[in-house]
């Protein structure tokens, strides 16, 4: 199926994973597609998006300050709190031994280990939800007859499957629901 990707559709996918890996994920989700769309769509595309307010810049803001966020919530914490366990506690202790940035490090480079696999860090792999967006990018051409899988189509395929976070991103399925046709208008132009 990747063979079927236009130039710029399989550099955003390219660009996926090298936002995962910055962002600290550990597998590709329908959020960093996005994000890859974001860098390397064509120049109409991002318009499209910029229109919709969503940017490169923004949503890898509105990423990293989740990502940054208390990875349990406000009640999590509470109830860890109840059996003796402090995050903030555990936090001071591991930046005690291991520096005050510990937490915020990037993840090493992978390894290179016999036969110049990697073995550390390695492949982020995706999740179900990211496949199934790509895979909708194909049926998206398919349905449209399109021979290439365009960055368009995998938008669409995005707004067909978004994820929690990306429906957020969006800001909720009423934008979502507008902007299909506009893509769809856009893929038309082009053709």
């Amino acid at each position: 199926m990747f063979e079927r990707f236009s130039r710029s559709a399989r550099t955003a996918v390219v660009i996926a994973q090298e936002d995962a890996r910055e962002l600290r994920s550990p597998s590709i989700e329908v959020e960093h597609v996005l994000l890859g769309l974001l860098a390397q769509a064509e120049p109409e595309l991002k318009a499209l998006l910029a229109d919709a307010g969503l940017t490169r810049e923004g949503v890898l803001s509105a990423l990293n300050a989740e990502g940054r966020a208390e990875p349990l919530g406000a009640e999590d914490a509470e109830a860890l709190r109840s059996i003796g366990i402090d995050l903030d506690a555990v936090r001071e202790s591991l930046e005690a031994g291991f520096g005050e940035d510990v937490l915020d490090r990037p993840l090493p480079e992978p390894r290179r280990g016999f036969l110049g696999r990697q073995w550390y860090g390695g492949h982020i792999p995706f999740t179900k939800d990211a496949k199934k967006v790509l895979e909708l990018s194909l049926r998206e051409a398919l349905a449209r007859k399109d021979k290439s899988i365009e960055s368009g189509h995998v938008l669409l395929g995005i707004l067909r499957a978004p994820n929690q976070t990306t429906v957020g991103l969006f800001g909720g399925s009423g934008p979502i629901h507008d902007l299909r046709p506009k893509v769809h208008a856009l893929l038309d132009s082009a053709a």
